[in-house]
């Protein structure tokens, strides 16, 4: 965590990090050019960035794409802040744009724990529940077989997909369609990409949740941070967040 505090302590740093929540997937040119500083002061800020774990790249072709990845931000909230706040609900956002062009969000974090048991805890629905809003996803997980969220106390699917990619105990890839609302079943259908990477005694998690409409309705994809930093929170200490909506489907 000190990392963090120490990113976020430059305000051009927290100026670039609001400049890729403004926009995400920026590469270091577009970004260079809305900073009055040099194109080497903006890479010293990225990459300082990046090794807190605020910042992650993905390389399209021959650009390097920066990315927010407010899983950091998300601890921070769950270690010190949501003990003493309030109870709070997430504003989300209902505004709706004509579709434009697809948009993606990277998430990262690390975890100590093994690929396997990682894997486990993403698809068995018993665990995946602990940390998933109290929602199960039930599949085979094989590639073509259904997936389908939900909870007895939902009263319906929470949402449903199908398996594209699987290979146990490093890539994921699947689709889902959130059904939670009338809002979100308009959006339609996105793409999520779970990525396991073996760091020494912890595992580098990242997710992409891409094939998202332009200006998509919040609900489909915000619960991510929330949802990652419960998940490292079970698998480190056994423990349950207790933030509110951490667990809005498991009658806790």
């Amino acid at each position: 965590m000190d990392d963090v505090f120490r990113a976020l302590a430059d305000p051009t740093r927290r100026d670039l990090l609001d400049e890729l929540f403004r926009q995400d997937g920026q590469t270091l040119s577009a970004l260079e050019a809305r900073f009055p500083i040099t194109r080497f002061g903006v890479m010293k800020h990225l990459k300082q960035l990046e090794e807190a774990g605020l910042v992650v790249t993905l390389r399209r072709g021959r650009e390097k794409l920066h990315f927010l990845n407010p899983v950091p931000i998300r601890l921070i909230h769950d270690r010190w802040v949501s003990k003493y706040a309030e109870p709070w609900a997430a504003g989300l956002s209902e505004i709706k744009q004509e579709l434009e062009k697809q948009m993606e969000k990277v998430f990262e974090i690390y975890i100590r724990t093994t690929p396997d048991r990682l894997w486990e805890a993403i698809t068995d629905p018993d665990i995946r529940a602990k940390y998933n809003f109290g929602a199960a996803c039930h599949s085979d997980w094989t590639p073509g077989s259904r997936l389908e969220m939900g909870s007895p106390l939902a009263g319906g699917l929470l949402g449903e997909g199908e398996v594209i990619e699987a290979d146990p105990p490093r890539r994921l890839v699947h689709t889902m369609t959130a059904l939670w609302s009338d809002e979100v079943k308009r959006e339609g259908s996105s793409r999520v990409t779970w990525e396991i990477q073996p760091i020494e005694d912890s595992c580098r998690l990242t997710v992409t949740h891409d094939q998202l409409r332009e200006g998509a309705n919040d609900q489909i994809y915000g619960g991510w941070p929330m949802i990652l930093s419960g998940l490292k929170t079970w698998l480190e200490t056994g423990q349950l967040l207790t933030t509110p909506g951490s667990l809005m489907y498991s009658g806790a």
